[in-house]
């Protein structure tokens, strides 16, 4: 696209987010104001038993006001990679760990407004971790839930899992353990 930025402002600096308001001028000449949403990005864990079973969380997700399920992910810290993320919230969020781990794909959430990329990996040989759940504050209503990978599908289907980046990891997944 051709366009220079005429305007960078950073009107909101916050703890998760940063909200810039840029001003940009097309080769026409037009004048137009994007806002973006600027968020450090993170990573999602398709986490696999044997059995075909996975692991979701159940979770109080506050912009919708409604619990979701949805796959264990979390946000980079830092210069934090995303596989360390992804091993990390695993742990914290639903006290497994896992032997094997494989990426799947990265993808944008909301590419519209937001720069936000989640990094999506397949998790399995998993075992209790020594140091079980370490749910951060605002995370005592996740509930974690075993649940065969074609019901998870089926839910997809019927509207009851609803998480974009759930949807990714659990087809994309599927796909890959059918082969």
């Amino acid at each position: 696209m051709n366009f220079k930025i005429l305007n960078k402002e950073k009107l909101y600096q916050g703890r998760i987010v940063n909200l810039v308001v840029d001003t940009v001028e097309y080769d026409s000449g037009n004048h137009s104001v994007r806002e973006v949403i600027e968020h450090p990005g993170g990573s999602v864990v398709l986490a696999v038993f044997g059995n075909r079973d996975i692991l979701l969380v159940n979770q109080f997700r506050y912009p919708v006001q409604q619990h979701v399920l949805e796959l264990p992910a979390g946000k980079l810290d830092g210069n934090e990679q995303p596989l360390h993320c992804a091993q990390r919230e695993l742990r914290e969020e639903t006290g497994y760990e896992a032997k094997q781990w494989r990426k799947l794909t990265a993808i944008f959430t909301t590419p519209g407004f937001c720069d936000e990329r989640l990094h999506i990996f397949m998790a399995q040989e998993l075992s209790p971790s020594p140091d079980g759940q370490a749910l951060e504050e605002g995370e005592q209503s996740l509930r974690v839930v075993h649940m065969p990978l074609d019901e998870a599908l089926e839910k997809i289907e019927h509207n009851e899992i609803v998480d974009g980046k759930s949807i990714a990891g659990i087809m994309l997944g599927e796909r890959l353990l059918r082969k």
